[in-house]
């Protein structure tokens, strides 16, 4: 099973879940925010300490966070999406200072969502609670 752990109270990262359930037809992730009880469990049995700025992948046991992250959910995604894999080469420091400005002005990319999607069974059962 392939977990993302969010913030949920980021219209940026929320967002970006909803970009990750377009672009994985197999239905391969499922998600948890940070703050919810589900989130909370996994942070601790993973032993990772973030502060809701930090995108993390939860595969094959093992916990990837930042940039390596994103990379590996990358990866499964549909079409131009899999070929971003490849900034995996790019030392882990150099990607994650850049993975930490998007994180640091998250809140100003999309300041207000008022777009909410009425999620279908499919989508409802792809969320940890």
């Amino acid at each position: 099973m392939k977990i993302i752990l969010f913030d949920g109270e980021c219209n940026f990262c929320n967002w970006n879940v909803r970009f990750i359930i377009n672009k994985d037809p197999k239905s391969l992730f499922k998600f948890a925010s940070l703050q919810s009880n589900a989130g909370i469990q996994l942070l601790k049995q993973y032993r990772i300490s973030c502060h809701g700025d930090s995108l993390v992948l939860i595969e094959n046991g093992r916990a990837y966070t930042r940039s390596t992250a994103a990379l590996k959910i990358c990866r499964h995604l549909t079409l131009f999406w899999k070929t971003l894999f490849v900034f995996i080469l790019i030392p882990k420091p150099i990607r994650d200072c850049g993975y930490h400005l998007i994180a640091q002005n998250r809140h100003r990319f999309i300041k207000d969502s008022n777009k909410c999607i009425i999620p279908t069974i499919e989508i409802k059962r792809r969320f940890l609670q």
